[in-house]
């Protein structure tokens, strides 16, 4: 993963960047660094799923070259939006991947999801900095990915705050003298929530995530530990390091934002307030680093940082994963799609919190392992993924039904 130059902040060319998904929560705060730091950026692309009025507004204000919209139903929203901008406007899946194509020196990877995944590969395979702040590319297709990165010499750079932490720490040019990495979680909203407890949580209180301002979906997983679970595989494949060299550990103030420990005992650290304007600057700078405006840190006002282990008796989604990926082949492909089909079905009020994990679970002991070799087993894992966990969805819906809140 060597550095490609291709324009950069401060320098005498301006870096050209492109928001896959510019507004998501990552989106939207990658477009407010850029509106602050306009000199040093030019924007090629900018793609959304279903808000036209909003992405069509963030072309104008970055004045960028092409706007597309992944529902083909937005398309006459956005470009009616647009009229008399001269941005061009496109829509559908295939519009998107030709958004990635586009000659950008940089491009944010922030498509929520598997649909995330088609788009990204495109641009890592014009070998250029690809910013991921999609984890389940890695989580569905690490290796394939991996390999992709390396063949095109593309530059991958972690968004998520904790790899990101990782990344600033990690001593590349040595990781021989690496001994271990530490990735910290929150502990989510419920973290003293008795499991019992937790059979009774709305959705509404599920993305009221209490330090980081997020998705419904990650916030989520955030609220069921899952994202730390495909976290863990993702520090696998970009930090190309065994399970067993990866730990968790809960921090419950979000400053910490993970450690890389190494061979000599010295234990390396990335804190800070929790904004992900943070970790996305210094993707989009690196490897300069700009100003934000993000809340500096007062050690002293903070007074105290706490640090506990995660229990997996309350938070089985942890076990779940690393046993996704301990299995291999599909496994991990599985376990993702598993894991927003049975979110989508919470958000929606048609299972209960705790069926998501169960559902997940599930999913993954009525599937094979099977082999991941090329994008299409991918495609099929996912897919047949899907229909299972809606199936277990419907069965966990109907239950709810049968049952009163709280008794299932």
């Amino acid at each position: 993963m060597n550095p490609r130059d291709g324009g950069r902040p401060g320098g005498d060319v301006a870096r050209r960047v492109t928001i896959l998904g510019s507004t998501g929560s990552v989106g939207q705060n990658t477009v407010d660094l850029l509106l602050r730091n306009r000199d040093g950026f030019v924007v090629e692309a900018l793609t959304a799923n279903r808000n036209p009025a909003r992405l069509a507004e963030q072309a104008r204000a970055l004045r960028a070259r092409l706007a597309v919209i992944g529902d083909p139903d937005h398309y006459t929203e956005l470009k009616e939006a647009l009229s008399g901008s001269g941005i061009e406007a496109a829509s559908g899946a295939e519009a998107l991947v030709e958004a990635a194509q586009r000659p950008a020196d940089w491009v944010m990877a922030g498509i929520v999801g598997a649909a995330g995944l088609a788009p990204t590969l495109a641009a890592i395979r014009r070998g250029v900095i690809v910013a991921l702040a999609n984890k389940e590319v890695l989580v569905c297709a690490g290796a394939l990915v991996m390999q992709e990165v390396s063949r095109c010499g593309a530059t991958l750079l972690p968004v998520d705050s904790e790899h990101n932490a990782v990344w600033q720490c990690f001593d590349h040019a040595h990781s021989e003298t690496i001994e271990r990495i530490i990735l910290t979680a929150s502990g989510g909203p419920f973290r003293e929530r008795t499991f019992e407890d937790m059979r009774d949580v709305t959705p509404q209180e599920a993305v009221a995530h209490p330090n980081w301002s997020m998705g419904a979906k990650i916030s989520v997983d955030s609220a069921t530990m899952m994202n730390k679970g495909l976290e863990v595989i993702e520090a696998h494949h970009m930090f190309r390091l065994p399970l067993e060299r990866i730990d968790i550990v809960v921090h419950p103030q979000s400053i910490v934002h993970s450690a890389v420990v190494y061979r000599d005992g010295s234990v390396l650290a990335q804190l800070g307030s929790p904004d992900m304007r943070t970790p996305i600057a210094y993707a989009l700078a690196w490897p300069d680093r700009i100003e934000t405006p993000t809340k500096r840190l007062d050690l002293a006002a903070i007074g105290r940082l706490t640090f506990e282990s995660p229990d997996e008796d309350r938070f089985p989604a942890l076990r779940v994963a690393r046993e996704a990926l301990i299995r291999g082949g599909g496994c991990p492909t599985v376990l993702n799609a598993a894991n927003e089909t049975a979110v989508h079905a919470f958000l929606e009020g048609r299972i209960g919190f705790l069926d998501i994990v169960e559902t997940v679970e599930r999913t993954l002991q009525s599937m094979p392992a099977g082999r991941l070799d090329s994008l299409n087993d991918v495609y099929n894992f996912d897919t047949t993924a899907r229909e299972v966990a809606a199936q277990l969805s419907g069965v966990h819906a109907s239950r709810r039904v049968a049952a009163p809140m709280g008794l299932q």
